[in-house]
């Protein structure tokens, strides 16, 4: 019996401060770096390709590091070819574009697309495999056919300035809109800053909260957009105005009002249910004690913004929250690097692993 291959960890170089798929070819994009100060660690954008080697093993190979200078990528968001990356006060907008090169022909590229790099992933041939052209080209992998080669450019298109802080600006958020006509940005003036794509003429620009914005969302459709703040607030809001304020200790009676805030929101669909929409919110203790409390989930009508169910999920604080496609899943991540699948109509978790170590 041949050696049981194992699937090869992908290990940033940097601090990696956001991850990102892009739903077009699947590739995984990281960003993060050491910011501006000289310590020798280099900011950097990489581009991941994600390959099925097992059952349920995955393997990761960086494709390209585009260097992003002496600006650090704190957030960003993907759509269409274009990464809009958070990089200190600014939004940077720089286009992708995936090239594929094999033996005797010319290089094809697509901007967001690519005709090996299918899906999320690609399966290896391996052992209950097709053997031949015929298992190759089933499985997406055409290395044992030809010699083939995977190349990315990445072009700087526009910035700009989304954060005003006098002091410190920062952005703190950036997201599509999901007709990725819209870019919205937040940061740490507490100003929403709505951007019309690609063209990037300034749409809206409003305050928002009293301190910084942690988290944004907006609606299929945009009807509504919703943020959140370091002020203890989430508002739904129609436009550049405010439609209402959330308030989800009232799901809880005994809960008292500030001892916890906001940290995430986001929209979800309803598996089976076509016209009906879910937001999703995760609040966090304001302060920690030796015992900390739990963080909750709180699931609201994504219309009307009526509560339906408050849930707590454990007692590690959530930094980040994300929803299936179909709706039917919660993801969340931890700051001490621990993920948890929730299960969207009952918030029950379904699975968690542990903390995934970062190296220097």
């Amino acid at each position: 019996m041949g050696k049981k291959r194992v699937p090869d960890v992908y290990r940033a170089p940097f601090p990696l401060y956001s991850i990102k798929v892009d739903p077009k070819t699947g590739l995984v994009i990281t960003a993060g770096g050491g910011g501006a100060s000289k310590t020798g660690i280099r900011n950097a954008v990489h581009f991941l390709d994600l390959q099925l080697v097992g059952e349920h093993q995955y393997s990761a190979s960086l494709l390209h590091c585009h260097d992003t200078d002496t600006r650090a990528t704190m957030n960003m968001a993907v759509g269409d070819g274009v990464i809009a990356a958070g990089q200190d006060g600014t939004c940077s907008l720089m286009r992708f574009q995936l090239c594929t090169q094999t033996d005797g022909s010319k290089a094809a590229a697509k901007e967001g697309g690519n005709s090996v790099l299918q899906g999320s992933a690609r399966r290896r041939a391996g052992k209950g495999d097709k053997g031949g052209q015929d298992g190759a080209a089933a499985s997406g992998d055409l290395s044992n056919i030809k010699n083939e080669t995977t190349r990315i450019s990445v072009t700087g298109l526009a910035e700009v300035q989304s954060d005003l802080n006098p002091q410190d600006p920062l952005q703190k958020v950036v997201r599509f809109s999901p007709d990725l006509s819209l870019l919205l940005t937040g940061g740490t003036d507490g100003h929403i800053r709505v951007w019309e794509f690609p063209s990037l003429k300034k749409k809206f620009d409003f305050k928002a909260h009293e301190g910084e914005i942690e988290d944004l969302d907006m609606s299929p459709g945009k009807k509504h957009l919703v943020t959140v703040g370091r002020d203890f607030a989430c508002s739904v809001w129609s436009g550049n105005q405010l439609a209402m304020s959330l308030k989800w200790h009232e799901t809880l009676p005994q809960m008292a009002e500030k001892t916890y805030r906001y940290m995430a929101c986001r929209f979800g669909k309803v598996e089976d249910q076509k016209e009906a929409l879910r937001c999703y919110t995760v609040q966090i203790p304001h302060k920690r004690d030796r015992r900390p409390p739990p963080c909750y989930l709180t699931k609201w009508d994504g219309k009307n913004f009526l509560p339906m169910l408050t849930a707590p999920c454990g007692t590690e604080v959530i930094s980040s929250l994300a929803v299936s496609d179909s709706g039917t899943f919660l993801g969340l991540g931890t700051v001490t690097g621990s993920v948890a699948i929730y299960i969207s109509f009952s918030l029950q978790a379904k699975t968690s692993m542990g903390a995934m170590k970062q190296p220097c």
